[in-house]
Formats: structure tokens, sequence, C-alpha cells
């Protein structure tokens, strides 16, 4: 039950809060309709109708008590100016002995309940359609007596102003809402775009806390973050530094005093073991170091993705590209195109063909590319972007790679907010999927 209700709440908190102010307001408002129209306006219209009766059993003891033609234009005198009634005599005619209304309906349900009581003869009302008024016919001892009144004396103006206020005051008061809870949910989204854009290596330089105090508390632990992170990234990149420094020193001295023993054997032996420490320090460097310094520009996906796919084509690689016209895409090129090179390069080293695809997904751009080599298995393809995970079975274990390709690759894409799925190819191979938020 709880899961189906919250199907149908407003999953934003502006949503949210202004279904915490609307709710009790409309609550409000019934509870305010329901006491108006059971403690006010059933007796205002019971007043109105007895009031109304009173008029009309008031000429019919006016006509009763002087049916002489004086007494009758001053009964009708009197209901013009004082009941603001019209009235006349049908002398001579008869009504069916009933209480009903022949024409039209009644405005108001207690007006036949006061007629019973306040004129006790049989009686007709005649409610036109079209018009404003009303007619009581009257059956006397000599004839029928008509009196026309306006509709309005049974209908109080009341009920108008109250809906009237009711629905004002509430869209009033609702519009005010919408424009404080705005601004202050404001700040808090200012503060998730700063933080998605630090997540993905933006400048966030711009922001400011604002708004209330508990969102100025959360920017500013934010900011105080952000201030840690980057130093932790300062300090590690100087260390790194050194650390390549230190280590490019030794491994130079050892070429160049292999390069003077001359070549043989053991001195090959050495080199080849040289060039892997060289290569494989090479790539921890990389993925420690990734690609933080690089600032991030609008950038044709088109061209670029097609840069690479024609530099593999010279070193001899099969591959098919297709491009869903021209995408443009908010990235930082060198990071980008060595985590799309790592994932071509490995197709291509694993398969004999490769196809790759670039297009649009509703909200996200994808990049797939798709190869016809051994794959990998399901349980072992979240493993591989573990750093310094290495295939045994699956793929080539001669391939002078540390483990490093897919971790840098992930880092990359998820720099850039996107992520990076495996699964089967249609060639039964591996198909990479990298998707980025537009």
């Amino acid at each position: 039950m709880g899961a189906y209700i919250k199907k149908y709440l407003p999953r934003s908190l502006l949503g949210r809060s202004l279904m915490i102010l609307v709710v009790p307001l409309v609550l409000l408002q019934v509870i305010s309709a329901f006491v108006f129209y059971e403690a006010h306006w059933d007796k205002v219209s019971q007043y109105l109708a007895r009031g109304l009766a009173g008029d009309v059993g008031a000429m019919v003891d006016l006509v009763r008590d002087n049916p002489s033609e004086e007494g009758l234009e001053r009964a009708f005198q009197i209901s013009r100016n004082r009941f603001n009634m019209q009235g006349e005599l049908r002398k001579g005619e008869i009504l069916s002995n009933t209480k009903e209304i022949v024409q039209g309906s009644l405005p108001d349900p207690f007006f036949l309940s006061a007629l019973d009581e306040r004129v006790g003869l049989p009686y007709h009302i005649v409610v036109p359609d079209d018009d404003k008024t009303i007619t009581i016919e009257v059956q006397l001892s000599n004839g029928i007596l008509a009196v026309t009144a306006l509709k309005k004396r049974l209908f109080s103006s009341t009920t108008y102003v109250f809906v009237l206020w009711m629905v004002g005051s509430s869209l009033l008061l609702f519009g005010v809402a919408i424009i404080f809870m705005r601004n202050q949910v404001r700040p808090i989204r200012r503060l998730a775009t700063a933080a998605n854009a630090f997540g993905k290596r933006q400048d966030v330089e711009k922001f400011k806390p604002e708004g209330a105090r508990e969102v100025r508390q959360a920017a500013t632990a934010f900011l105080k973050m952000k201030a840690r992170i980057e130093r932790q990234i300062e300090q590690r990149t100087r260390m790194l530094a050194g650390v390549s420094h230190d280590l490019r020193t030794p491994l130079t001295r050892m070429k160049l005093q292999l390069a003077m023993m001359g070549e043989s054997e053991d001195t090959q032996d050495l080199s080849e073991d040289i060039l892997e420490m060289e290569h494989m320090l090479e790539g921890y460097l990389a993925f420690a170091r990734g690609e933080g310094g690089e600032a991030t520009a609008e950038t044709n996906l088109s061209e670029l993705i097609e840069s690479i796919v024609n530099a593999m084509k010279r070193k001899g690689l099969m591959i098919d590209y297709h491009c869903e016209g021209q995408i443009y895409l908010k990235v930082r090129p060198h990071a980008f195109r060595r985590a799309v090179t790592n994932i071509i390069e490995n197709a291509g080293r694993y398969g004999e063909h490769v196809s790759v695809r670039v297009g649009k997904r509703t909200d996200m751009i994808e990049v797939t590319i798709d190869d016809d080599g051994p794959g990998i298995e399901p349980d072992k393809r979240d493993e591989v972007f573990k750093p310094f995970f290495r295939l045994d079975q699956s793929r080539n274990v001669q391939t002078g790679g540390v483990g490093l390709g897919l971790s840098i690759v992930q880092d990359v894409v998820r720099g850039h907010g996107g992520d990076i799925q495996l699964s089967e190819s249609p060639q039964n191979g591996l198909r990479a999927r990298l998707r980025f938020p537009i």
C-alpha cells in the first residue's frame, strides 16, 4: 500500500514541499466549507424562505380581509412598495387541491415547508427557466392570488462571496508558496549541480553558499570537502612526479650501461626487462595521475572518434565505423581520446574485426565498440575494471599490459558523468557500451 501511494507522490523537493503546504490548505478549505454550509447556509436559506413565505402569507391575509376593489388595490400597492412583489387576483379560477411545482425547479428546498407553515392553503409554484422571477399561486375562496417575486429573495450572495474568497485566497497563497519554495529549492539545485560538476572535474569556482541556514551549512561543507580533495590530488600529483623522476633516473642509467656492454643474450634479456619496467611505470603513473588537469571543452565527438578510427586503420586494424550525424559533448578531449583508444585497441588486439557506433539515445550519447574475439565471461565482466586484474583464459595473456587499461577507461568515463557496460556482441565477442548524459 505504501509503495502504491509513493508511486503517485511528487518526487522533487519542490513538489513535496508544495504538497505539504497544499494538503492542509485544501483540508482547511473543505472543513470551512462544511462548517459554513452546516452552520450558516442552511440557516440563511431557512430565513430567506420564511421571509418570502411570510410576505406571501401577509398578502393572503390582506386580500382575504378586504376583498373589495379598494382593498385589493391597497393590498397590491403594499406588496409592490413594502414587499417588492407583484400581485393579482384571478377571480373565479380554481387550482387543483395540491401543493406542487408546476414548472421549473425550486432554487430553495426550504421554501415549500415555509409556505406550508405560513400560508396553509393549496398553492402552485411556477419557476420560469429564462426569467429572474418566481410566481406563487394560492387558492382563495374567490379566486387565485398570484404573487410574483424575484428569485434572488431565495438566494444569498454569501455563497458566491464565500466560494470566491476561498478559491481566490487559496490561489494567492499557493502562488506565494510556489515563489518562496522555488527560491528555497534553487540553492539546493545549485549545490547539486556544483557537486555533479566537481565529480566530473569541471570548474565550480563561481559556486557560493546561499539560501537557508541548513543549505548554507551543506554548501560550506561541500566547499571544504572540495578544497581537501583538491589539496590531496595536488599532493598526490607532486608525489607521483617525484616518483616518476626518481624511478626513471636509475632506469636510464641501466639502459646506458647495457648499451655500453654491447649486445649479448644476457643484455638482451635485461633490456627487455627494463622496457617492461618502463611500460609498467607508465601504466601505473597514468592510472594514478589521471587527466584531472585537463579542462573540459565542447567537442565534436563524431570527428574525434573518426580520427581515432582512422589512426587505428593506419595500423592495419579492420574497423567498421558509423556515426549518427554530428554529435557534440562537453568532455576533456585528451582523456576521452585515450579512453576510446584503449577500448578500440583492446578490441583489435583480441578480435579480427571491430565495429564502432556513435549515436544519441533520448538523453544519452552512446559509443558502442564490438569485436569478434573470445569475449569475457559474464561473471568476470565487473572484475576486469579492478586495477591490476588480468584475465588468464578468455583473453590472451601475452599482451604486455599491466591490468590497468579498463580501469583507466572506467575512471575517465565516470569522470565525465557516464558509465561503461560490457556485454556480448552480435559477433559473439565483447561489446563495450560507453554512455554519457547530454
